[in-house]
């Protein structure tokens, strides 16, 4: 079987809602059958199969969640953040929050069954994007709060391990600043990371050929794309069409926050679509493994 063929069988388990493989020993609970696992490039060792469905909250019922808690199974909960923003002209605009989502299942299902994946939060803190049309933004404490009332929702439970698994560039600072406050006042562990902290500088060209890791729908971003979601990546030619002509009120734009940055530009645009040509789902396989592997052994360390 080809390279290329494999690959797509592999992801069409992953696409369209994002479920994954996963590894599972005889002993533990919540199996859907005895079927082996393919060998993939994510479990080559890998001899059972789980539902993928199972280590998502919102696929779960009372019962399974409650005798997960109950027994003592279930010790930790993932909260992928990212958002709902243009991603140039070629990767539809769900690009963030799908992979963080897709990274923290793949996370959980290592580690399983001791992980939950929380229903993601959707829309990040995007205001510097909004006046590229489509994007959605909230403001930045009504992001923290929603990241916040789901931590607190998972205590109630008994879950005392967090961690956030963003995938937006915007909810990195304030994740970071807010994480030990919601763990202090919470009082259980709570942690906030990006899936790309896995990724040091000097590794860089391990996984890329041009550009900057977690560039903005650049090599990096578009490589996953193609490997995980290929039909939200829409291969056009890029017009040059400027997106800052649109008439706005400024009034609602400030209402979410608005601000320019100078990356902001045209020119950064069409020097991310660029560099997205040099993107393959090769490349994004390897991204997507390397960065599960850190974030489930960051989690189990967490657990202990």
């Amino acid at each position: 079987m080809s390279t290329k063929k494999t690959r797509r069988n592999f992801f069409q388990s992953i696409t369209a809602s994002g479920l994954a493989t996963g590894l599972l020993s005889s002993k533990n609970a919540f199996a859907k059958g005895d079927a082996p696992l393919r060998p993939s490039y994510m479990n080559p060792e890998g001899d059972r199969y789980i539902d993928p469905r199972n280590v998502l909250l919102y696929e779960c019922t009372r019962r399974e969640i409650r005798e997960r808690i109950n027994s003592g199974q279930l010790k930790a909960a993932i909260i992928p953040t990212g958002s709902t923003e243009h991603h140039n002209e070629h990767i539809a605009m769900v690009m963030d929050i799908a992979t963080s989502l897709l990274i923290s299942q793949h996370a959980a299902l290592k580690v399983f069954p001791q992980a939950i994946v929380t229903t993601p939060v959707a829309i990040g803190y995007s205001p510097y994007w909004m006046e590229r049309q489509g994007t959605l933004t909230l403001r930045k404490d009504i992001f923290l709060g929603v990241v916040y009332d789901i931590c607190c929702s998972m205590k109630t439970h008994g879950i005392d391990t967090i961690l956030i698994v963003n995938g937006h560039g915007g909810n990195v600072k304030p994740l970071k600043e807010a994480a030990p406050d919601f763990s202090s006042e919470l009082n259980i562990k709570i942690e906030a990371c990006s899936y790309w902290d896995s990724f040091p500088k000097d590794r860089w060209r391990e996984f890329i050929d041009v550009g900057i890791v977690a560039g903005h729908a650049g090599e990096f971003e578009t490589s996953i794309a193609l490997a995980a979601f290929p039909e939200r990546v829409h291969r056009v030619t890029y017009e040059g069409t400027d997106p800052y002509k649109w008439d706005v009120d400024r009034k609602d734009l400030e209402r979410v926050g608005y601000y320019k940055e100078s990356f902001d530009t045209p020119e950064s645009d069409r020097s991310n679509f660029e560099e997205s040509k040099h993107a393959s789902a090769e490349k994004g396989e390897r991204i997507i493994a390397h960065a599960v592997n850190w974030l489930a052994n960051k989690l189990q360390k967490m657990i202990g």
